[in-house]
């Protein structure tokens, strides 16, 4: 059992450190390449000096998990997420307006390693990519049960197990929403979520020798930012240290005596919320993010990585 040790001191201090060293980084997400979180963080990031590849799937691909489906055919109807890509298309391609944003028709996990094995060798000299960033998620994918559905994550822990440091963020405000409709404005949740991304990316950049490892091996960042925007008095969420258990929930079926078909609601089950991973003295990340806080945990790939807090 490996042991990663994390001040909650230096991780405030790191959060806002402004001197950053760049990465190469490639950017990815399940909600397709049009939305309006990965953009707005492609920018946030652009601008903080890194060298980023946007490459994300064509259409939305929530829910996929760690699932890796490869296309067999061109963009069918009814085209690319938003309209963003006319029916008959490649199943890869570019914007037309920048050429380091690539959509991939494939799963979020699949995305992921086509992005590394095809598009970084072919169309991007072949660049070594310091970290993978992948969301934010239109919603939050908080507990264990989140982390195998979501295929944010699932390209996370894809690119993790391939040897390469990953980050899965997520965000509260779940409104699946095109680019097109950020207003540009500091406060829209989108521009929100790219720049607390962004922050978090600086704290692991700072210092970065360009050789050393940005995270152990085997080992990501698991993120989920509460609700922010316009008509919420949160706008800038304190990075909260957590595990991933603790008020953590699955889904409890039922029938509808109105509908007579299955619905389903949140269950604390004691089960999903059994301490494996991450020390049992942090909070849960559900309880965390549900107020204006982030939660960040640790995100090992076979529960077997202690986390502790030094104070």
């Amino acid at each position: 059992m490996s042991a990663v040790k994390l001040s909650w001191m230096a991780l405030t201090v790191a959060v806002l450190v402004t001197s950053v060293s760049a990465l190469n980084i490639l950017l990815t997400n399940d909600d397709s390449w049009a939305s309006a979180n990965v953009r707005a963080t492609y920018s946030a990031l652009k601008s903080d000096g890194h060298d980023v590849i946007l490459v994300g799937p064509a259409v939305q691909q929530s829910g996929k998990g760690g699932t890796v489906v490869f296309p067999t055919v061109n963009i069918t109807a009814p085209g690319g997420e938003f309209g963003s890509i006319p029916v008959g298309a490649p199943f890869f391609g570019k914007a037309v307006d920048d050429p380091n944003i690539f959509y991939f028709n494939g799963t979020p996990a699949a995305t992921a390693l086509f992005a590394l094995d095809v598009v970084i060798p072919q169309f991007w000299d072949n660049k070594t990519i310091n970290l993978v960033v992948s969301g934010p998620n239109e919603g939050q994918n908080n507990g264990p049960f989140l982390y195998t559905l979501s295929g944010t994550i699932g390209a996370a822990y894809a690119s993790i197990e391939r040897g390469v440091p990953a980050i899965a963020l997520s965000a509260g405000n779940s409104t699946h929403r095109s680019f097109t409709t950020n207003t540009g404005q500091a406060d829209d949740p989108a521009n929100i979520a790219g720049r607390l991304s962004a922050n978090l990316v600086a704290a692991l950049a700072s210092g970065f020798d360009g050789v050393s490892r940005l995270l152990p091996l085997g080992v990501g960042l698991g993120v989920n930012f509460p609700i922010f925007g316009p008509g919420s008095n949160c706008s800038a969420p304190p990075f909260t240290l957590t595990r991933m258990t603790g008020g953590a929930t699955i889904d409890k079926v039922s029938i509808n005596a109105t509908t007579g078909f299955p619905q389903f609601a949140d269950f604390i089950a004691p089960g999903l919320n059994t301490v494996h991973s991450g020390s049992p003295i942090l909070p849960g990340e559900t309880p965390i993010s549900a107020g204006c806080q982030t939660s960040l945990h640790l995100m090992p790939l076979f529960g077997k990585t202690q986390l502790t807090a030094q104070t």
